[in-house]
């Protein structure tokens, strides 16, 4: 997921190094197509999200860190 989105920045001004890597993540989407997402079927569409944060806590570099969690019906659609 995270080399489409680094990939999708360059879409306006793409180098031939960019385009080798789409076509790599091409050939593993390819080699995958024997798997597949299960979602389950639900009369409402619910998003729900969680998010934490911490603000730099780490001691040497003082970086602060964060993720956050999608779900959609109880199903896990991303994770950061």
């Amino acid at each position: 997921m995270f080399n489409i989105c680094l990939c999708a920045r360059f879409q306006s001004k793409p180098r031939e190094f960019h385009l080798i890597a789409i076509k790599r993540i091409f050939r593993y989407l390819s080699g995958t197509i024997n798997l597949g997402l299960y979602f389950k079927q639900g009369k409402t569409f619910r998003l729900i999200s969680y998010c934490d944060a911490d603000y730099a806590s780490d001691k040497l570099e003082r970086k602060s860190t964060n993720g956050s969690g999608h779900f959609i019906d109880g199903n896990l659609a991303s994770w950061i």
